[in-house]
């Protein structure tokens, strides 16, 4: 038996909550849990991927080591390499 007055309320209904929409409801000692990510807007889960560039540095990097192309072009043209053996 747990001892009693010191264990935090649980909700066995908690709301997930993301940019407003309820997405899922958990166990948790909060009623209402906010979040940012969920597996229904990231990246992983979504098949989607986003760069965030802060001030260039993405492009900064492809230049430097020279992938201004970007993979898919990189990739055709190693293909064509292959083929040439």
């Amino acid at each position: 038996m747990p001892k009693a007055d010191i264990h935090p309320q649980w909700y066995p209904e908690a709301k997930v909550i993301c940019n407003g929409e309820v997405v899922a409801t958990v166990g948790s000692t909060q009623p209402e849990l906010q979040v940012d990510v969920w597996s229904g807007n990231h990246p992983f889960y979504t098949g989607t991927q986003k760069i965030i560039d802060t001030e260039g540095r993405v492009e900064r990097f492809l230049r430097k080591y020279g992938m201004s192309g970007g993979p898919e072009i990189q990739g055709k043209e190693s293909a064509k390499k292959d083929d040439e053996k």
